[in-house]
């Protein structure tokens, strides 16, 4: 990459964060367990700041089994309060119980024969909406659709998905391109 003006919500001087904007946010993900994954670290992320679901992220990764929805409708008591000992993570009950239940939910729309990627997705349309913000001030922090989906999200059984969690979680995989329009990895993104 080139010392060009990038978006102004990572700091360059950060090398997570600029590893994250240039590898990460923004490109597309379609494959349905990690866009599940995801989802959880942006509801993990309510209250926090992203620096810090980024710093802990591979210890949340471990502790939370890799993020396999089989493994983590299958924990007890006992292994929440394993959890909650972890100082790698967030350690916030309320969000380790939204993230079983999530895991709930994800598995019976799998059993009903829908398809986590598909479900999303079809929110956009199939593709991704491109925005041409020239300060990521100027983007929304959630929209019509986001908050649309952010209730079928809670329908089904979904927990710390509101409309501004769907919304960043939809920037971070691609679903909109919201990389100011001089960044190179707004064009980028967009042939990923």
């Amino acid at each position: 990459m080139t010392d060009a003006p990038y978006c102004g919500w990572a700091p360059m001087n950060d090398a997570l964060y600029r590893g994250y904007h240039d590898e990460e946010w923004g490109v597309q993900e379609h494959d349905s367990r990690a866009l599940w994954e995801k989802l959880q670290l942006d509801g993990m992320q309510a209250g926090l700041s992203w620096i810090t679901i980024l710093r802990k992220r591979d210890s949340i990764r471990e502790e939370f089994d890799g993020f396999d929805p089989e493994c983590l409708v299958r924990w007890t008591p006992a292994r929440i309060e394993k959890a909650l000992q972890n100082p790698g993570i967030i350690r916030s009950p309320k969000k380790i119980e939204a993230t079983i239940g999530n895991a709930r939910a994800y598995l019976d729309m799998a059993a009903a024969g829908e398809d986590f990627s598909a479900y999303c997705w079809n929110w956009v349309g199939g593709a991704p909406i491109v925005n041409s913000w020239t300060d990521f001030r100027k983007a929304p922090t959630f929209t019509d659709w986001s908050t649309a989906m952010s209730k079928d999200l809670k329908k089904r059984g979904f927990k710390f998905v509101g409309p501004t969690i769907v919304y960043a979680w939809a920037q971070a995989v691609g679903m909109v391109n919201d990389h100011e329009i001089h960044c190179p990895r707004h064009q980028a993104v967009q042939g990923i």
